[in-house]
């Protein structure tokens, strides 16, 4: 069995965190029949958002948790994208674009979540780590085939330096 370090848990925790996030907004596509209708998104209360993000803004020690727990959810939606994409593989064409579309979601979702939360951080290689992160997530383009252990744990291991883990 395959030990990961807590860099790398860290890391894995981030994509796990992002992928969390955009599962509660999936439109179904990883339903056994692979039938099920898009789902509206759930509505935005923009003032709510604004809000968190004015009692994160310039803690540092708050944004860190924060990341960490939106890298630890990626990570296990990014298991669970793995799986579903695999097991779309046998379902057709229909399940292949669903699974890949909401695969997408996530790793938007998660990169968008990075992006945000070096919006509001004041400590600079804090920002400089998110920002990165979330460029590095980006480019996978919601292939998360690209993503593996070892890149997860460099991820995992800069947002870990940027809060004093390592």
């Amino acid at each position: 069995m395959h030990r990961f370090s807590p860099r790398t848990s860290l890391a894995a925790g981030v994509v796990l965190a992002a992928l969390a996030l955009t599962a509660a907004c999936s439109d179904g596509a990883s339903s056994t029949s692979g039938t099920t209708p898009a789902a509206a998104p759930a509505p935005v209360d923009t003032a709510a958002v604004a809000a968190a993000d004015a009692a994160l803004t310039g803690d540092t020690r708050q944004i860190c948790a924060q990341a960490e727990r939106t890298s630890t959810s990626f990570g296990k939606l990014f298991a669970d994208d793995a799986k579903l994409r695999k097991e779309a593989a046998s379902k057709g064409a229909e399940a292949k674009r669903q699974a890949a579309e909401k695969i997408a979601r996530d790793v938007e979702n998660f990169s968008f979540a990075l992006t945000n939360m070096a919006a509001i951080t004041t400590d600079t290689t804090l920002k400089a780590a998110l920002t990165d992160m979330s460029t590095q997530v980006k480019a996978l383009e919601g292939d998360v085939a690209k993503l593996d252990a070892a890149k997860m744990a460099q991820l995992t291991d800069t947002l870990g330096k940027a809060c004093g883990k390592g």
